[in-house]
């Protein structure tokens, strides 16, 4: 099976926002309790974090953290978490049916967020909430000080204000499921209304509304509409969800899926020009992505426990362990957002610790890395700069999920700094190896820097506590670069980053 691709210096599609690679958190099973916070644990640090996670979440140089949900933001009040954690209520979070003790609140994961490396990006409760609570939080978080929510912040141990500058107004407020679900029409004016009052606050907040939480919704793609023709001129963003499933267990449909994503984005990039040509308006208005993972390995047993269990405080919830195949499919993702970088300006992974994540956890013992971890950190490390075209010509397969796929998932990102281009490459096939050409047009000097391969002969190897290297990336000798074209060979089922110096 061959493959042909040309790389032109001259054909670019835009700079990509380094905040792509961003990560989720939200107070849902293991994520925080057990997951970022255990403080019995051998390796916690100041305020009760582990340490070992940390470090394995610092590897992946995640510029936001969206906090702190998710379904659980909409019936969440952030005051309850702030001051003497004795005086703490505990409260019943109905999202997943569990008791929320708000040991960890608004500085705790500040705190966090400061060993990580990264910034909060903060989510309000417009479920159950509404104007003062939003406002609150927001001066409670960015005001130096001299205010009763900002002194109060003070009190609480953190003299500087936070400086959070990106705002989600809710979360998934087009479903049924949602604590204070509403109408688009419903949505939009109050999405309109607070983001009005926060940007009175900071004009250089951004904001970003609630878009459909996934491509299957009755109200999508009209949903977008409605909600932007309130919101439009106030908001920066709007928001997108994607889980991957694969319950029919075909690996060929199953990583083809990141093309219906692809159409995804498309069409609310549609919706997003319809109304900003509608309302005769010049500014430009972007997605984020700010959901998406591989989510059904547990997702049905789950969904029946949590509605049955007696609240329980921080139990065992959508742990996923993920297999090779969806490490495939997580590369893919992460190849659209690079190639929509005109588009996509900000994805968070969902999540980062225990829950449909990338790292796992033992109470009081080993963390590790799972299979996804790596297409996440290699992306991450190599896929900063500008977003280059790729012409393709590649053998193609029929799926239920889309026709004319590709067996060749194909990113490349320039690098003017470093003087690098970075190709990411995914054969799909799962039998044949694929001989690929690339000509790197108008690119002088190029010289092989390294090829790093991600493959298992067995699509579904897994990582556990026991053996945590059974799927890791390793280096590979079948790629040659010289007179300014790249030859390879990229294995069955493979993901692959060759990088190029210049």
């Amino acid at each position: 099976m061959k493959a042909r691709a040309t790389i032109h210096r001259d054909f670019k599609v835009g700079a990509i926002d380094e905040r792509i690679y961003s990560g989720f958190l939200e107070h849902l099973g293991r994520a925080v309790y057990g997951g970022i916070y255990e403080p019995s644990h051998p390796s916690a640090g100041a305020g009760g974090f582990r340490k070992d996670v940390l470090d394995l979440v610092g590897k992946l140089r995640l510029p936001l953290i969206r906090y702190p949900g998710g379904n659980f933001v909409s019936a969440y009040n952030w005051e309850d978490g702030i001051g003497p954690r004795e005086k703490r209520p505990v409260r019943l979070d109905l999202a997943w049916r569990t008791r929320e003790t708000n040991e960890i609140g608004i500085d705790e994961f500040a705190s966090w967020c400061d060993a990580a490396g990264t910034q909060m990006m903060l989510a309000v409760n417009l479920g159950t909430r509404g104007h003062d609570a939003a406002l609150s939080l927001l001066e409670y978080c960015n005001h130096p000080d001299g205010t009763y929510w900002s002194d109060l912040r003070r009190r609480n141990g953190s003299e500087k204000p936070y400086g959070v500058k990106v705002w989600c107004l809710g979360n998934e407020m087009d479903g049924v499921w949602q604590i204070g679900h509403k109408t688009a029409h419903e949505y939009g004016r109050l999405a309109n209304e607070i983001g009005r009052a926060m940007k009175a606050f900071d004009s250089k907040l951004e904001l970003v509304a609630c878009g459909s939480t996934h491509s299957q919704m009755k109200t999508y793609p009209a949903w977008e509409v409605e909600v932007l023709e309130e919101c439009y001129e106030t908001v920066d963003y709007i928001s997108l969800h994607s889980y991957f499933e694969n319950y029919e267990g075909d690996y060929l449909n199953h990583i083809a899926k990141p093309i219906v994503m692809d159409r995804y984005i498309h069409t609310v990039g549609g919706a997003i020009d319809f109304v900003k040509a509608k309302l005769r308006l010049k500014k430009d208005l972007y997605i984020s992505f700010d959901e998406w993972n591989v989510w059904y390995h547990q997702r049905r047993q789950d969904h029946t426990n949590f509605k049955s269990w007696d609240w329980p405080v921080a139990p065992p919830l959508c742990e996923e362990t993920y297999n090779f195949e969806d490490a495939l499919v997580v590369g893919c993702v992460m190849n659209t957002f690079i190639r929509r970088c005109d588009r996509v300006k900000i994805a968070c992974i969902a999540q980062l610790v225990n829950v449909i994540a990338p790292i796992m956890t033992e109470t009081g013992g080993r963390a590790w890395r799972q299979t996804i971890y790596y297409p996440f950190l290699l992306g991450s490390l190599y896929g900063r700069g500008e977003a280059m075209q790729v012409a393709l010509d590649a053998p193609t397969y029929d799926a239920a999920a889309a026709n004319d796929v590709p067996y060749l998932d194909i990113a490349a990102v320039h690098d003017p700094g470093a003087r690098t281009i970075a190709i990411f490459a995914i054969n799909r096939h799962p039998r044949e190896p694929l001989d690929l050409a690339i000509d790197l047009a108008g690119f002088p000097k190029t010289q092989l820097i390294e090829h790093i391969l991600l493959h298992h002969v067995d699509l579904n190897a897994v990582n556990t506590a026991e053996a945590p290297e059974t799927v890791k990336p390793s280096s590979q000798d079948a790629t040659l670069v010289e007179d300014g074209e790249l030859r390879s060979q990229l294995r069955p089922a493979s993901y692959n980053v060759i990088r190029i110096s210049l």
